[in-house]
């Protein structure tokens, strides 16, 4: 999508925009990638900061046939959009006390690591008259979530026998998660994919006969054929950001970022030498420069931890953040340049047009791409390109 820079200027003060082509291109470049295996497409947290109803149809449309939230909040809403009845959706993060009930009227596939979780799906059932889909979730090594191997595994399975009998639901799958995928070799990966084979050997022995087992996520998806199984889980790769940089960039990957999050420029005015610039005075302009003012924050998703190293695209040149990241604004120092302001600056995108990347928002502030774009807040519209 082609604008001016005053059309775009007249449209928002920021904007994320989202490529729904380059979304379908890199779920086809997974499914490429595991050709054996389903795919489901991981749209927790609003997708990844991406709008989760767009682009799980977007993904669907390319071929996923699962979804995957955390929250069976996040799954309902998806159901409730009117995806097709054949895509599954699964939702595996439950506290005690959670819309079960709801969660089996809407078919969806529900995750289960404890004793606890089983009654109460169990009772829902019950009360609903309807069986619910149920996936036994094994802790292989991640120490997170997860039922514990031998007896709390023993335990589970043998219960969930015993409900599937009473038709109170059926075991639709089996499946863990990675520790340490993103680190190809590391010695945790051949330990987690060993026992996950026997805790699902294991259920299979005392009768589970489960649609889907699955452990592979974005990075084992990408460089672990082995753990494929039956389903390939891809999150933060769906949205074109590598999820092991030191391994390879998302072109090596054939993956391409979905996201470029950028804004127009508040104000630009000439200071002179030693002008303290933001709160504290971290950064004192070197001599005469031009300030511009960009209008993001850390209430938008703009970490904090970025100021003075955030880079930005300003005029066709890379520029810095100057400064403390403030609630809802930053300032960057132009030097020579002039823009007028409404002019664009484009945080981060794909990187092939001279941008920075999510992947250089994360170096700059010491943490990981999945939470740059994760945390991109809801005072940024999302504009959906492509579609």
């Amino acid at each position: 999508m082609s604008e001016t820079a005053a059309q775009w200027a007249a449209t928002r003060r920021a904007r994320a925009e989202i490529d729904l082509v380059a979304l379908g291109a890199n779920v086809r470049a997974l499914r490429e990638r595991a050709p054996g295996a389903a795919l489901m497409a991981v749209v927790k947290s609003d997708a990844y900061g991406h709008g989760a109803i767009p682009c799980a149809r977007a993904a669907v449309a390319a071929g996923a046939t699962w979804l995957g939230t955390a929250t069976p909040q996040e799954a309902l809403a998806l159901r409730a959009a009117g995806l097709p009845d054949d895509v599954r959706i699964m939702c595996w993060l439950w506290t005690p006390g959670g819309p079960w009930r709801e969660a089996i009227e809407a078919d969806l596939d529900v995750s289960v690591s404890a004793m606890w979780a089983l009654k109460e799906v169990g009772e829902a059932a019950r009360r609903t008259g309807r069986p619910a889909r149920v996936q036994l979730k094994a802790d292989t090594g991640l120490g997170r979530n997860g039922c514990q191997p031998g007896e709390d595994w023993a335990e589970l399975v043998r219960e969930a026998l015993r409900a599937e009998r009473e038709g109170l639901l059926r075991v639709t799958g089996l499946w863990s998660h990675f520790a340490c995928a993103d680190e190809p070799g590391h010695p945790s990966i051949a330990v987690q994919l060993a026992r996950f084979r026997e805790m699902t050997a294991y259920a299979e022995q005392q009768g589970v006969r489960p649609d889907v087992r699955h452990i592979a996520n974005s990075p084992a998806t990408l460089t672990l054929p082995e753990a494929h199984f039956d389903l390939v889980r891809c999150g933060i790769a769906v949205y074109g950001v590598s999820p092991s940089p030191e391994v390879g960039t998302p072109a090596d990957f054939g993956l391409r970022p979905v996201m470029t999050l950028s804004a127009s420029l508040a104000l630009v005015k000439q200071v002179p030498g030693g002008h303290g610039v933001s709160y504290g005075h971290h950064y004192t302009t070197p001599g005469a420069t031009t300030l511009g003012l960009v209008p993001l924050g850390y209430a938008d998703g703009i970490p904090r931890h970025a100021s003075s190293t955030g880079p930005v695209l300003v005029d066709g040149k890379w520029r810095t953040v100057a400064g403390r990241v403030a609630m809802d604004q930053f300032v960057v120092d132009l030097g020579g340049g002039r823009p007028e302001p409404g002019a664009r600056a484009v945080l981060f995108g794909p990187g092939d047009r001279g941008e920075p990347t999510a992947e250089d928002w994360a170096q700059a502030a010491g943490t990981i791409a999945y939470e740059i774009v994760t945390r991109i807040g809801t005072r940024v519209p999302r504009v959906y390109v492509n579609e």
